[in-house]
């Protein structure tokens, strides 16, 4: 493994009050070069991650003081960090309402350590932005923005605008935007956009698209019944509207 300077190391805010899944995270993490950080409370999440500001968070739901989704509402109203929800419930509204409130994504305990890894350095290479080669069309020209209908995509600014209205995205919202205005029209599957977007080299729960892009059209949709950007090909996949 190569030697990671100092100051590109990634920082993790470990956040669980069982202090052996904290071990076993803070071991396993630090083994892979990433700095750890540990709050065992919300309130301390909370404090930790405003001052810290880490590269990336992982949130258990069951806290004392302040629960985990209060402390991901807080935390994302602030900071556009990923933040990986870790829960002992596999029951569907903690993960959707989860992920309804900024969440990037959610993990079941009990969890295997491989694939929390995998996850996470996933998340980590799509928070660091920067602009994609459009290999689709074979042109590895870097597009800097782009605007599909009412649409427009500042892939620099991470900016997003309908009719000329700034929208608040998190970035994760804003990948998927973006992955797909750059196919307009094209129905693109939900195992597409969980391997190109979320960077998943499996299969993932699908459902987290589905909240994603709801979340999505509840910002950029005057009528979220009858969304006419973001459009769903039932049984399909999703696309973007092209004039």
């Amino acid at each position: 493994m190569e030697e990671i300077e100092e100051k590109d190391r990634r920082t993790i805010l470990i956040v669980d009050d069982e202090k052996p899944i904290v071990d076993i995270l803070v071991y396993n993490l630090q083994k892979e070069g990433y700095h750890t950080l540990e709050a065992n409370d919300g309130a301390e999440a909370v404090e930790i991650a405003l001052a810290e500001k880490p590269d990336l968070i992982l949130l258990d739901i069951m806290l004392p003081k302040m629960d985990g989704l209060t402390v991901c509402k807080k935390i994302r109203s602030a900071l556009n960090v990923p933040i990986l929800m870790l829960t002992a419930k596999d029951e569907e509204i903690d993960k959707i309402l989860g992920l309804e409130l900024g969440a990037d994504d959610y993990i079941t305990k009990p969890f295997s350590v491989r694939e929390l890894m995998a996850r996470i350095k996933a998340n980590l290479r799509k928070s660091e932005g920067g602009t994609v080669p459009m290999e689709e069309n074979g042109d590895k020209a870097q597009v800097k923005r782009i605007k599909v209908g009412e649409l427009a995509l500042d892939f620099e600014k991470f900016e997003a605008k309908v009719s000329d209205e700034v929208i608040d995205l998190t970035l994760r919202e804003f990948e998927v935007l973006k992955f797909l205005a750059n196919q307009p029209g094209q129905v693109i599957t939900r195992e597409v956009l969980l391997e190109k977007v979320w960077g998943y080299e499996y299969y993932g729960d699908i459902r987290t698209v589905d909240v994603t892009v709801r979340r999505i059209r509840g910002k950029i949709e005057k009528d979220t019944a009858n969304p006419k950007i973001l459009i769903t090909k039932r049984g399909v996949g999703y696309y973007i509207k092209a004039n």
